[in-house]
């Protein structure tokens, strides 16, 4: 009976050593500018994805209230996007998204444009070997985004952005199992610059101020995922904690502002699938993210698709 245990064992880890070995091939398959997978070297990744953001129910501060002059905000956007993988260890990222805005009722108009361009920096600082236990990846993450477009922040919530120049330092800790189940835990900070008003005096936080130039607060963000990827498939779900570190509450019956106190638990999921007969060079793209708690921002739901393009040179 010993015998055939030993004899079973040898064969179980025969036939599972290559599936593990696929499973965490096929893992690094869900690079982007924001997880913790690396992009192969001389690898091009094209993305195109479309999400639909809708919300009726808000926070005005820490209060939960609808609005009928807005009714069901929805925000559609689509993200163009492109990695290049320029070593193992190196990858840089473009992204422009191209927003519209819609209120169900009121009299506000909606706004549409493109939005931001950004530009991020992907470096790997630590690779551990794999050993029975898994691997372990550290990443450093650089990105600075500006307005492309003239559109005006001071007409929140219908606004397309923000309209600030963004620098965010990012730093995340991967570990990879070799049943193909993996986990991140990341930190960010966002610096931001002031935001120009097309009006000579704004009044916020308990405070009139004359002139046009906003400070902007920064951000700090928290992140942890969980996921799975096996053979096509991969699964993350990530939860995210994002805080404005300053900024005033909307006032009661009034519109949002641009350095509002933003802060937002968020939940995310996403499916991703390497369809059939195309190995790696083409993967859909679908997902879901749901606002669990906030402040001075919507009770919002998102849902989004798309597909990525792989090219090797």
């Amino acid at each position: 009976m010993m015998v055939m245990t030993a004899e079973w064992t040898r064969i179980a880890r025969a036939l599972v050593a290559p599936l593990a070995a696929l499973m965490v091939t096929t893992a690094a398959a869900a690079q982007s500018a924001d997880d913790g997978f690396p992009v192969e070297r001389r690898q091009l990744r094209v993305t195109l994805d479309h999400g639909v953001d809708a919300w009726r129910t808000y926070w005005e501060g820490t209060r939960r209230r609808d609005n009928e002059n807005i009714g069901t905000l929805r925000t559609r956007q689509t993200v163009v996007s492109a990695g290049f993988g320029v070593t193992r260890s190196l990858a840089l990222f473009a992204a422009l998204p191209y927003v519209a805005t819609n209120a169900s009722q009121g009299v506000l108009a909606g706004q549409q444009g493109a939005q931001d361009l950004s530009l991020t920096a992907k470096l790997r600082l630590l690779e551990t070997p794999f050993t029975r236990r898994g691997a372990i990846s550290a990443f450093v993450y650089g990105t600075g985004s500006t307005p492309i477009t003239d559109y005006t922040p001071d007409l929140l919530p219908l606004s397309i952005g923000l309209g600030a120049r963004r620098a965010t330092a990012r730093a995340l800790l991967h570990y990879q199992d070799r049943t193909g189940l993996f986990a991140d835990a990341a930190i960010a900070h966002t610096w931001r610059s002031t935001v120009t008003l097309d009006r000579p005096a704004y009044y916020t936080n308990g405070r009139l101020t004359l002139s046009n130039e906003v400070a902007m607060p920064n951000v700090a963000e928290y992140s942890a995922t969980v996921g799975l990827a096996a053979g096509p498939l991969c699964l993350p779900i990530t939860f995210i904690d994002s805080r404005t570190l300053g900024g005033g509450d909307i006032r009661r019956q009034d519109m949002p502002f641009v350095s509002n106190r933003m802060n937002a638990q968020r939940l995310h999921v996403q499916v991703m699938l390497d369809l059939p007969k195309t190995g790696k060079a083409v993967r859909l793209n679908a997902g879901m993210m749901q606002v669990l708690h906030g402040r001075n921002v919507g009770l919002s739901t998102m849902w989004s698709g798309g597909f990525t393009l792989v090219r090797g040179f």
